[in-house]
């Protein structure tokens, strides 16, 4: 076994380019990315804006501390801040969706006095061990025991059992608006809208882990936007620099003012703002956004009408889709990839999950419902 086989798991594909909602191999065989490498690129491989961007910086200046001003990193700011719901004007850059979660986590406690963290079931939030121990899944928590204390996790859309959980003593709730790593799992209406009031009255911090939700993928550039709720603090990654390895976190003005010193050294180096600033104002402009509604709406009717009873549910929203199957989600996942040319994701045992680039259209979403039918009823 190499050491890529044991940190992350070898995949029999050998990739060599990509191009928009496009990879290649060496021979130049196309795969669709149905699952955007994980929903980090949500313009597509390659994109020409990002990629112009980021070789532009790298021939000017590939790094310089965080201590130092630079337009890359200013640039990012800005559009990152003005992107995210209003009253949230702070934010901090970071390398990964765990490295933003933990500094979240940090700021809740610092900024409230309290130590209580309220997750919920289902829930990921990352692999370090304060965003591990937020996790609920026992197979990432357990060889790394024991983990920072004081959560406790509630069962995830079940309102009444949020609100029993706040009190006095939280410092914060943090929820995926849409659980991603846990199945796909969509909201009851008004649960967030609880959420939001329960800390409220309690005076913890609301935390928004968008991570796989952001960038435009539920319809919305943020998911909580479809639900009208506004966090204390909001964390992303994964397509904030389409492809780059960068997080974030934008927090209203009390966290701000109550959070103790926190940084990285690799915090908002220019290269990945420069990313960050071209993948933000690309999404904006062109309103990929709206796209990912339109075509997430259009990929659902189809995938209803095309398996039916073949499956259990479909569910998510825009261009985030889990299909509920009545069989394993990893043995649907590699019959698409080495029979069909797609590559897709399972979210637990029986979810199989979908979070294409953005910029797919029509034709390329006939091709995934035509290879998931096709997939299901010969495993049904």
């Amino acid at each position: 076994m190499s050491d890529h086989d044991f940190v992350s798991g070898g995949k029999p594909i050998g990739i060599e380019r990509g191009e928009g909602p496009y990879l290649y191999t060496a021979d130049e065989t196309a795969y669709i990315d149905a699952g955007a490498s994980f929903a980090c690129t949500p313009l597509g491989h390659s994109h020409p804006a990002v990629v112009d961007a980021v070789c532009e910086q790298v021939e000017n200046l590939i790094f310089i501390d965080s201590s130092y001003p630079v337009q890359s990193r200013e640039d990012a700011y800005a559009s990152f801040v003005a992107s995210t719901p209003d009253g949230l004007d702070q934010a901090w850059f970071c390398n990964s969706g765990t490295e933003a979660n933990e500094a979240a986590l940090k700021f809740a406690r610092s900024a409230t006095g309290e130590s209580k963290i309220v997750a919920a079931t289902r829930s990921f939030h990352g692999r370090t061990m304060g965003a591990l121990a937020a996790t609920w899944k026992d197979k990432y928590k357990k060889p790394y025991e024991p983990l920072a204390g004081d959560v406790e996790f509630v069962p995830y859309g079940d309102s009444e059992e949020l609100a029993a959980a706040v009190d006095d003593e939280t410092a914060a709730v943090i929820l995926e608006p849409i659980q991603g790593e846990g199945g796909i799992n969509v909201p009851p209406a008004g649960y967030l809208e609880t959420a939001r009031e329960v800390t409220d009255d309690a005076g913890a911090a609301l935390v928004f882990d968008e991570v796989q939700t952001g960038m435009g993928r539920t319809g919305s550039m943020w998911a909580c936007q479809n639900a009208g709720v506004t966090p204390d603090i909001l964390t992303t990654a994964k397509g904030l620099g389409n492809g780059l390895p960068v997080g974030a976190v934008a927090v209203r003005d009390w966290i701000a003012d109550g959070a103790a010193s926190h940084n990285a050294t690799f915090s908002g180096g220019p290269v990945v703002t420069a990313a960050v600033h071209a993948t933000i104002s690309t999404l904006v402009e062109e309103e990929w956004p709206a796209h990912a509604a339109e075509m997430g709406e259009y990929l659902t009717a189809e995938l209803e009408a095309a398996l039916g009873d073949e499956v259990r549910e479909v569910r998510g929203e825009g261009l985030l889709i889990g299909i509920e199957l009545k069989r394993g989600a990893n043995r649907a996942a590699r019959d698409l990839a080495m029979n069909h040319q797609i590559l897709a994701l399972p979210a637990g045992r029986t979810v199989l999950r979908l979070l294409p680039p953005l910029v797919i259209d029509e034709a390329d979403a006939d091709q995934l419902v035509g290879a998931l039918a096709e997939v299901v009823v010969s495993e049904s």
